[in-house]
C-alpha cells in the first residue's frame, strides 16, 4: 500500500512538472518579443517631469481597465475603458471638450460633450464595427449604478479605429459584455501598452501600434498640475522619434510608392487627454488641440483617410459638475496659466504614441497577415546616434 501512494505521489509530481513546463512553453511565445518603454532605453523626450507610473493613471481617480479578444486565426480586437473619477460620473460630471483632428471617424457622444462641455459617463475606445456595442455597454453601465434609477438618456462616449488589417472586423465579437468588464478591471497604477486592449489589432506607421500612455507633472511654480494622456494609434505617415527622421532612417514611410512601395498614410488615433488642473471646456479644448501637435511630432498627418480625436477632460474634484446645485460655481485657471498644460499635453501625447510602438508585440491576424513592431535596437542607435 505504501508504495502505491508513494508510485502516485511521484506520478503527481511528474505532471505538475509537465504543467509547469506546458505553461512555460505557452508563455515564452508571449512574452519574448516583450521591449521596454521609451524612457527604458535612455530617451526622455521633453522638459518636464512625468508621473510616477508616467501614465494617464498619474491624474488622482483615473483608471483604466482592458479586455483582449484573440480568437482562432482572425480575430485580434479588444476594448480599453477610461473611467475618470470613482464616483457616478452621470451625477458628478466632468468638464470636457473633443477635438477633431481629421473627421473619418465614428467618435460616439460627440455632439452633446460640443453643446453642454460635460463628459457623464467612462470613455470606451474599441473597433470600427464596436462602437454600437460600446454604447449599449456604457448605457447598462450607467443606468446600474446608484442614483441613476430615473435616468432617461445617456451620453455614451465612445471612439474607435479600424483594425480590420488584423482582425476579420466584420465578425463583431465585441459585446457589451467585454464593455462592462473592461469598466469592472480598470485600476489606478500602471497601464498595460502595446498589442492589447483596443489596440489589440492596430497598425501604425506601417510597424504594430497599439496602446499607449504617458503624464507629466508641470513644476509647483507654474500649478504642479498633472496631464495624462492614453492612446489608441492606428494611423500613418512619416515616423518621427525625439525629433530623429526614424521612418525615412528605416526607409519605411508613407508616400514612397514612386520610389519602392506604397506604405498607406491613411489609419486612425484616439487620444485621451485627462488633467486635475481647474480648467473648462473652453480651456480643454484648447489643450486637446495641443494633442494634435503631439500627434505631429511623431511624423502623423492625420491623412484624409484618418480619423483623429482627442478628447480632453478635468477631474479636478471642485469642478465636477453636480446638476442637482442650483449654481455652477467653478474655480478657473486665466488664459495665461494654461501655457505650460498645452506644453505637458503635447510632451504626454508624443511620448504615449512612441510607447504604443516601442510596447507593441508582433500579432499574425486575419488572413495570415502579421505585423510587426519597430527595430526597436536599430531605432535607439538611429536616435542615440543623433543626439550625440
Amino acid at each position: 500500500m505504501r508504495n502505491y501512494f508513494l508510485t502516485n505521489i511521484n506520478h503527481l509530481l511528474f505532471m505538475r512538472r509537465l504543467l509547469l513546463l506546458a505553461m512555460i512553453v505557452i508563455i515564452l511565445p508571449f512574452t519574448a518579443f516583450s521591449q521596454g518603454r521609451l524612457r527604458d532605453y535612455g530617451i526622455a523626450p521633453g522638459i518636464f517631469k512625468t508621473g510616477t507610473y508616467n501614465a494617464i493613471t498619474d491624474v488622482p481617480g483615473v483608471k483604466v481597465g482592458q479586455v483582449t479578444i484573440i480568437k482562432g486565426d482572425d480575430i485580434r480586437t479588444g476594448v480599453t475603458a477610461i473611467v475618470p473619477h470613482e464616483g457616478n460620473i452621470f451625477r458628478k460630471k466632468c468638464p470636457a471638450a473633443i477635438y477633431i483632428g481629421n473627421g473619418f471617424g465614428k467618435l460616439a457622444g460627440y455632439s452633446q460633450v460640443k453643446e453642454l462641455g460635460t463628459i457623464e459617463t467612462p470613455i470606451i475606445l474599441t473597433n470600427t464595427l464596436s462602437v454600437a456595442q460600446g454604447i449599449e455597454g456604457l448605457i447598462t453601465y450607467t443606468l446600474k449604478q446608484y442614483g441613476n434609477e430615473n435616468v432617461r438618456s445617456v451620453n455614451a462616449v465612445v471612439g474607435e479605429t479600424n483594425d480590420s488589417g488584423l482582425n476579420d472586423i466584420q465578425k463583431r465579437v465585441v459585446t457589451s459584455k467585454h464593455i462592462l468588464e473592461a469598466i469592472s478591471k480598470a485600476s489606478s497604477g500602471p497601464v498595460e501598452e502595446g498589442s492589447v486592449g483596443a489596440g489589440t489589432g492596430t497598425i501604425c506607421f506601417g510597424f504594430k501600434g497599439g496602446i499607449g500612455t504617458s503624464s507629466r507633472v508641470i513644476p509647483a511654480s507654474l500649478g504642479g498640475y498633472t496631464v495624462g494622456v492614453l492612446v489608441q494609434s492606428n494611423y500613418g505617415g512619416v515616423m518621427e522619434i525625439d525629433g530623429v527622421p526614424v521612418g525615412k532612417l528605416l526607409n519605411h514611410y508613407s508616400f514612397q510608392k514612386a520610389v519602392e512601395t506604397d506604405l498607406s498614410p491613411d489609419g486612425s488615433c484616439m487620444m485621451v487627454v485627462i488633467t486635475d488642473a481647474p480648467v473648462d471646456a473652453r480651456n480643454l479644448e484648447r489643450m486637446a488641440k495641443r494633442a494634435m501637435l503631439g500627434l505631429a511630432k511623431t511624423g502623423g498627418i492625420a491623412s484624409n483617410g484618418s480619423g483623429d480625436y482627442v478628447i480632453a477632460l478635468s477631474v479636478n474634484k471642485d469642478n465636477l459638475i453636480d446638476e442637482n446645485t442650483k449654481y455652477y460655481l467653478p474655480t478657473l485657471l486665466h488664459n495665461e496659466d494654461m501655457s505650460a498644460l498645452f506644453e505637458a499635453t503635447i510632451e504626454a501625447t508624443a511620448e504615449a504614441l512612441w510607447n504604443s510602438l516601442f510596447k507593441a508585440t508582433p500579432v499574425t491576424g486575419y488572413k495570415g497577415y502579421t505585423s510587426n513592431p519597430i527595430p526597436v535596437d536599430k531605432v535607439v542607435e538611429y536616435i542615440k546616434a543623433a543626439k550625440k
